[in-house]
């Protein structure tokens, strides 16, 4: 009878679900070191399971700790509360002068109020806003400023006149800041109309010049304390 009921016992284990074979397999097939089980007194009860949390030793968090400290990513920003000592040129267009004058103000108003002395700023007149950048790579590559800013007014007219002197521009204080190695600060409003530079010089929508300003405290702080 021994004999006969063998077969039957090994027949019933090979019709259990595949699920549930899988099931048993991948428990035997996990490491020794993440099982804890715990036996029941009744054999009808399954054997439960758990996984183990591995714990980390007190030199292994020290490891740890000082390699995230040693990772640590710098990160370098200029700041507009030391521009005490910080010496600035402003490069102003006085075609425009309605315009440019007021942008002016508002640039050496934001550099008072950010302790900028004085003698420590220069102002130089330009014929438009197309001689801007020679001008400011002439400055920036004397030695003598940290930052130069450049103020304009190119207003949109009936001919393709304001594109070429609004481009050249740009291109002009970019390259003047690449070849000087110095910041040079993009202050030029370029506009449909003069409503919209007047709203931009001081009206509805602020002093673009007081922006400009505190762009060029900022990058020279950056350039003078953290890039040096």
């Amino acid at each position: 009878m021994a004999s006969a009921s063998a077969p039957t016992q090994r027949f019933v284990q090979s019709r259990l679900p595949f699920s549930e074979c899988h099931h048993h397999r991948r428990i035997h097939q996990l490491p020794k070191t993440l099982l804890s089980l715990s036996s029941s007194s009744s054999s009808s009860q399954p054997a439960a399971f758990a996984i183990a949390t591995p714990t980390l030793t007190p030199i292994e968090r020290k490891e740890r700790s000082s390699f995230a400290q040693t990772a640590a990513v710098r990160h370098l920003v200029g700041s507009v509360t030391t521009a005490h000592g910080l010496r600035f040129a402003v490069v102003v267009a006085r075609f425009n002068e309605i315009i440019t004058k007021p942008l002016l103000e508002g640039a050496l108003t934001t550099f008072k109020n950010y302790s900028v002395r004085d003698e420590d700023i220069d102002v130089v007149w330009v014929p438009g806003s197309f001689e801007i950048g020679v001008v400011a790579q002439k400055l920036g590559s004397s030695g003598r400023f940290d930052a130069v800013l450049c103020i304009g007014a190119v207003i949109r007219g009936d001919t393709t006149h304001y594109d070429a002197v609004a481009n050249s521009s740009a291109s002009g204080v970019l390259s003047a800041g690449l070849k000087s190695g110095v910041p040079c600060i993009f202050g030029v409003l370029t506009c449909d109309n003069m409503e919209q530079a007047l709203n931009r010089a001081g009206g509805k929508s602020g002093n673009k010049g007081a922006e400009t300003a505190l762009t060029a405290i900022e990058m020279a702080s950056l350039f003078v304390h953290q890039l040096k």
